[in-house]
């Protein structure tokens, strides 16, 4: 509501001042009327404007936290949308094996994602260092990530459509032959189940990337570092509040421990990552997230399509909670060293995909990976 002029109101009180004048001159028979203050007549209305003012604070500041994700995804298509499509579809990069989408972008039904951590440089395809093949369930709020070692022993697929012979050798080396395709096709072969969609993303980005989220938490106890002298140096102090991006690239990517424990720290820094993506305060950083990830990362989900999810996480009343599973296996040395998987291991993880990839599976009935690990 528009406020009087300030000319108006002194004119009303000066009108109401004369009538009790009148008032008063007119009734010979009461005694002479006091008139108000006029000083005390602003403080009485000040207060109450304060009253006011305080109600609708109260009011604002309650419905901000009723309504914040709604607010928050206000902010998301105010702010973000003018060029959160653009970058992500200069990121699309298909692979022949997309399943077809809704016009809405997503459903409910869970999907699968092979997430691939590269160690490129330039123009080079590089090695996967970093391999999980993701099962998302949107309806339940729910991921499930297993983590397949580096050096797993595995036979290549799709050699022969680069004109090379047959190959068995570690898993990595596929994105390095063929890139995420060959990856795909690879741990297809290997878990004998489709993979929907696949997202890769280059290590040197991460640092970029973290340093626009303001830094993670990691909990380090103690010094990493890199003593061999073939490794490229690196030296993580412990106990820090909050780790920079240079910091997080070089935890994921310490391998002077196992394969198994460089494996955990990738799922502990993705679970670090998440949690501060899916804070309210970097809402309106997304469009700087999109510039970095639009140069480090490619995948054959459409921009729809992960707006669409994104969206649908944020509307949850929590954090989706992830499970994790690290396929087993042991070390083997034949001309190098490879991590040979255990055959009933490989057939655990089979039915655990198929477990939650079934969209009947009720929640209470998702096999938790935990028992397995407990074993």
């Amino acid at each position: 509501m528009e406020q009087e002029p300030k000319q108006d109101i002194e004119k009303k009180e000066a009108e109401q001042d004369q009538e009790q004048v009148q008032a008063s001159e007119a009734t010979t028979e009461q005694k002479p009327v006091d008139l108000p203050k006029r000083t005390d007549k602003k403080k009485r209305n000040y207060y109450r404007i304060s009253i006011y003012i305080l109600i609708a604070l109260i009011l604002v500041g309650g419905l901000g936290f009723i309504f914040k994700k709604q607010i928050g995804l206000f902010l998301f298509d105010t702010i973000a949308a003018g060029d959160i499509k653009e970058t992500l579809d200069r990121s699309y990069k298909t692979i022949g094996t997309e399943p077809v989408e809704t016009e809405q972008g997503t459903n409910t039904d869970p999907f699968s994602v092979l997430l691939l951590g590269v160690d490129a440089r330039g123009d080079e395809r590089g090695l996967s260092d970093s391999i999980i093949y993701s099962v998302v369930r949107p309806k339940d709020n729910k991921i499930l990530l297993i983590s397949i070692p580096r050096d797993s022993y595995v036979d290549l697929i799709g050699m022969d459509e680069i004109g090379m012979n047959a190959l068995k050798t570690k898993i990595n080396a596929a994105h390095s032959y063929g890139g995420p395709k060959m990856s795909v096709a690879t741990v297809e072969n290997l878990l004998q189940t489709k993979i929907n969609y696949y997202a890769s993303v280059r290590f040197n980005g991460l640092k970029d990337f973290v340093d626009a989220l303001g830094g993670v938490k990691l909990p380090i106890t103690e010094v990493i570092e890199n003593k061999n002298p073939v490794h490229m140096k690196l030296r993580i102090e412990p106990n820090k509040p909050i780790y920079n991006g240079e910091d997080a690239l070089n935890y994921v990517r310490y391998r002077e421990d196992s394969d198994m424990n460089r494996t955990m720290r990738q799922r502990i820094f993705l679970n670090a990552v998440m949690d501060e993506m899916l804070t309210l305060k970097n809402i309106t950083k997304i469009p700087e997230f999109i510039d970095i990830a639009g140069a480090n990362f490619t995948t054959n989900m459409s921009s729809d399509f992960i707006v669409s999810l994104a969206k649908e996480f944020f509307m949850k009343d929590s954090l989706p909670p992830i499970s994790n599973y690290m396929m087993q296996g042991k070390g083997v040395r034949t001309d190098y060293w490879y991590y040979e998987l255990i055959p009933e291991d490989v057939e655990y993880t089979k039915q655990l995909i198929t477990n939650w990839m079934d969209p009947n599976t009720a929640v209470e009935q998702l096999i938790d990976p935990k028992v397995k690990q407990e074993e």
